[in-house]
């Protein structure tokens, strides 16, 4: 049984998938099977690719739309203590696995390792910039879930993750729009196990004209779920009420921020976080601020 299961969602990503593939079978740390799920990309070409690669499982599905199914697909399938998630664009560092799995071994309290991102272009080239890392990098090491939420997320090619968190936190939300689904995911982790933060970039992240990251109106309605997470940990008592309002409040003057930008639907999203969002002086103080002096 491998130590690592790694998880890979795909959809006609053929060239890009066979680079990611190449990055994994270079790690220093070899204890690791590979499950890639097809999300229905016509032709085999994907399952060609695959079979090239001596430790990685090739499944096809019928197409869903999103990486939600995928992973939660693979998940069933995964055997290993350890889990990681990275998507068919992005690639890793060799030392990835073999740095994360040694904080986990050595560190039991914590159920999940992460890290930041060297950006890379479509044809692979470094852009010199980094994404996922904090001003600090106490912010996203330790127990996270009231700082995290509506604030951040946590870089999907640099997870790893301990099955047991897996288990006690389900599946990946497939009713969620293709897009925000992991924020959401990884905010109910926050709530089940303390964040293992390294500060060194372990993966590149690609940025191109079809990331689902790239459309940022597909991440407008994310609030609404991350408000169900909130609901139902307010229930299962693992926040304060004081907690749940601060958070609540935090949100709403995240969103008026897009005001101007988009502000129909940033007011439904308003109203629905806190019917009396306007009556908060925070909120109110932001308000104004982005209507009448934000340039």
């Amino acid at each position: 049984m491998p130590s690592v299961s790694i998880i890979i969602p795909t959809y006609n990503r053929a060239k890009y998938l066979n680079l990611t593939l190449q990055s994994i079978a270079q790690q220093t740390y070899q204890d690791f099977e590979v499950i890639v799920v097809d999300d229905g990309t016509p032709g085999d070409e994907n399952e060609s690719i695959c079979s090239e690669f001596e430790k990685v499982r090739y499944f096809k599905i019928k197409n869903s739309g999103g990486p939600a199914s995928p992973r939660n697909f693979g998940i069933q399938k995964a055997s290993g203590k350890y889990i990681a998630f990275v998507d068919d664009d992005d690639l890793w560092q060799p030392q990835k696995l073999d740095v994360q799995v040694k904080i986990l071994d050595t560190n039991p309290d914590f159920g999940l390792v992460h890290s930041c991102c060297e950006v890379i272009d479509e044809n692979g080239v470094l852009q010199n910039e980094i994404v996922g890392r904090p001003r600090t990098p106490d912010v996203k090491h330790g127990d996270v879930s009231l700082r995290m939420i509506g604030n951040w997320t946590i870089m999907m090619p640099t997870s790893l993750l301990r099955k047991e968190v897996i288990k006690k936190v389900g599946f990946f939300n497939e009713k969620m729009i293709a897009a925000g689904e992991d924020a959401e995911y990884w905010s109910r982790c926050s709530f089940e196990t303390k964040f293992y933060y390294l500060d060194e970039p372990l993966a590149r992240y690609r940025i191109h004209v079809n990331n689902i990251s790239a459309s940022k109106e597909k991440y407008r309605k994310l609030p609404y779920h991350l408000k169900e997470v909130l609901v139902a940990k307010r229930k299962e008592r693992k926040i304060t009420r004081i907690a749940y309002k601060r958070m609540i409040s935090k949100m709403c003057t995240n969103q008026i921020n897009y005001i101007r930008d988009h502000y129909k639907l940033t007011l439904a999203i308003l109203f629905e976080l806190d019917r009396f969002w306007f009556l908060r002086f925070k909120n109110f103080q932001c308000l104004i601020y982005n209507v009448f002096f934000k340039k």
